[in-house]
Protein backbone atom coordinates (compact mmCIF):
# COMPACT_ATOMS: atom_id res chain seq x y z
CA UNK A 1 0.00 0.00 0.00
CA UNK A 2 0.78 3.50 -1.01
CA UNK A 3 0.05 6.81 1.36
CA UNK A 4 -1.35 9.43 -0.83
CA UNK A 5 -0.09 13.07 0.64
CA UNK A 6 -2.01 15.87 -0.51
CA UNK A 7 -0.55 18.78 -0.80
CA UNK A 8 -2.35 22.17 0.32
CA UNK A 9 -3.54 24.54 -2.68
CA UNK A 10 -1.59 27.25 -3.90
CA UNK A 11 -2.57 30.28 -2.40
CA UNK A 12 -3.16 33.55 -5.02
CA UNK A 13 -2.31 36.09 -1.85
CA UNK A 14 1.26 37.54 -2.13
CA UNK A 15 3.84 36.85 0.98
CA UNK A 16 4.64 39.80 2.90
CA UNK A 17 7.76 40.17 1.00
CA UNK A 18 6.14 40.75 -2.58
CA UNK A 19 4.11 42.82 -0.61
CA UNK A 20 6.22 45.57 0.60
CA UNK A 21 8.43 45.46 -2.45
CA UNK A 22 4.89 46.10 -4.78
CA UNK A 23 4.42 48.86 -2.20
CA UNK A 24 8.21 49.79 -1.90
CA UNK A 25 8.19 50.28 -6.09
CA UNK A 26 5.22 52.34 -6.35
CA UNK A 27 6.42 54.66 -3.93
CA UNK A 28 9.74 54.76 -6.25
CA UNK A 29 13.61 54.82 -5.64
CA UNK A 30 13.28 57.47 -2.83
CA UNK A 31 11.37 54.80 -0.96
CA UNK A 32 14.19 52.02 -1.62
CA UNK A 33 16.83 54.55 -0.18
CA UNK A 34 15.02 55.26 2.53
CA UNK A 35 14.12 51.85 3.86
CA UNK A 36 18.01 51.20 3.07
CA UNK A 37 18.87 54.36 5.47
CA UNK A 38 16.00 52.82 8.06
CA UNK A 39 17.82 49.40 7.94
CA UNK A 40 21.63 50.68 8.58
CA UNK A 41 20.07 53.08 11.35
CA UNK A 42 17.75 50.36 13.08
CA UNK A 43 20.40 47.10 12.29
CA UNK A 44 22.94 47.26 10.07
CA UNK A 45 22.90 43.67 8.55
CA UNK A 46 18.98 44.77 7.21
CA UNK A 47 20.38 48.04 5.71
CA UNK A 48 23.28 45.76 3.67
CA UNK A 49 20.75 43.17 2.53
CA UNK A 50 18.24 46.03 1.22
CA UNK A 51 21.61 47.41 -0.23
CA UNK A 52 22.66 44.53 -1.95
CA UNK A 53 18.80 43.31 -2.94
CA UNK A 54 18.70 46.88 -4.57
CA UNK A 55 22.04 46.62 -6.70
CA UNK A 56 21.20 42.62 -7.76
CA UNK A 57 17.60 43.44 -8.57
CA UNK A 58 18.76 46.38 -10.65
CA UNK A 59 16.55 48.91 -8.71
CA UNK A 60 19.48 51.06 -8.17
CA UNK A 61 20.31 52.53 -11.35
CA UNK A 62 17.20 52.13 -13.30
CA UNK A 63 15.69 55.25 -14.48
CA UNK A 64 12.60 53.74 -15.45
CA UNK A 65 9.65 53.78 -12.86
CA UNK A 66 5.92 52.98 -13.40
CA UNK A 67 5.03 56.52 -13.41
CA UNK A 68 6.59 56.97 -16.77
CA UNK A 69 4.85 54.03 -17.99
CA UNK A 70 1.65 55.04 -17.06
CA UNK A 71 2.34 58.56 -18.47
CA UNK A 72 3.12 56.53 -21.64
CA UNK A 73 -0.08 54.55 -21.47
CA UNK A 74 -2.10 57.64 -21.36
CA UNK A 75 -0.14 58.99 -24.29
CA UNK A 76 -1.37 55.84 -26.01
CA UNK A 77 -4.88 56.80 -25.92
CA UNK A 78 -4.36 60.19 -27.57
CA UNK A 79 -3.73 58.54 -30.71
CA UNK A 80 -5.67 58.13 -33.27
CA UNK A 81 -8.01 54.30 -33.49
CA UNK A 82 -8.08 53.63 -36.93
CA UNK A 83 -11.96 53.85 -36.63
CA UNK A 84 -13.03 57.38 -37.52
CA UNK A 85 -16.80 57.11 -35.70
CA UNK A 86 -14.95 56.11 -32.73
CA UNK A 87 -12.57 59.02 -32.70
CA UNK A 88 -15.15 61.24 -33.35
CA UNK A 89 -16.93 60.01 -30.67
CA UNK A 90 -13.73 60.02 -28.66
CA UNK A 91 -13.30 63.66 -29.79
CA UNK A 92 -16.46 64.86 -28.94
CA UNK A 93 -16.48 63.34 -25.16
CA UNK A 94 -13.62 64.79 -24.66
CA UNK A 95 -14.35 68.54 -25.75
CA UNK A 96 -17.63 67.90 -23.87
CA UNK A 97 -16.10 66.87 -20.60
CA UNK A 98 -13.68 69.61 -21.17
CA UNK A 99 -16.54 72.12 -21.58
CA UNK A 100 -18.12 70.57 -18.04
CA UNK A 101 -14.79 70.81 -16.56
CA UNK A 102 -14.84 74.28 -16.90
CA UNK A 103 -18.10 74.96 -16.06
CA UNK A 104 -18.04 73.07 -12.90
CA UNK A 105 -14.70 75.52 -12.20
CA UNK A 106 -16.41 78.58 -13.17
CA UNK A 107 -18.94 77.34 -11.14
CA UNK A 108 -17.13 76.62 -7.92
CA UNK A 109 -15.48 80.19 -8.40
CA UNK A 110 -19.05 81.88 -8.11
CA UNK A 111 -19.41 80.27 -5.19
CA UNK A 112 -16.40 80.84 -3.49
CA UNK A 113 -17.16 84.19 -4.34
CA UNK A 114 -20.52 84.66 -2.92
CA UNK A 115 -19.26 82.88 0.38
CA UNK A 116 -16.73 85.26 0.02
CA UNK A 117 -19.27 88.01 0.21
CA UNK A 118 -21.19 86.74 2.95
CA UNK A 119 -18.56 86.73 5.11
CA UNK A 120 -17.29 89.89 4.30
CA UNK A 121 -21.03 91.30 4.67
CA UNK A 122 -21.03 89.88 8.05
CA UNK A 123 -18.20 91.15 9.40
CA UNK A 124 -19.20 94.89 8.20
CA UNK A 125 -22.46 94.45 10.08
CA UNK A 126 -20.64 92.82 13.28
CA UNK A 127 -18.46 95.82 13.14
CA UNK A 128 -21.80 98.33 12.18
CA UNK A 129 -23.41 96.95 15.56
CA UNK A 130 -20.48 97.33 17.34
CA UNK A 131 -19.98 100.93 16.55
CA UNK A 132 -23.62 101.98 16.96
CA UNK A 133 -23.47 99.67 20.83
CA UNK A 134 -20.67 101.99 21.49
CA UNK A 135 -22.09 105.19 20.77
CA UNK A 136 -25.24 104.13 22.43
CA UNK A 137 -22.74 103.86 25.60
CA UNK A 138 -21.61 107.22 25.13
Amino acid sequence: MTSVTQTPPLTSQPGWFSRAESWLDSKGKGAWIAAMVLGFVFFWPIGLALLFYMIWSKRMFTSCSRKSSSMRRGMHAMRPSGNSAFDAYKADTLRRLEDEQQQFEAFLDRLRDAKDKAEFDQFMDERADKAGDGADQA
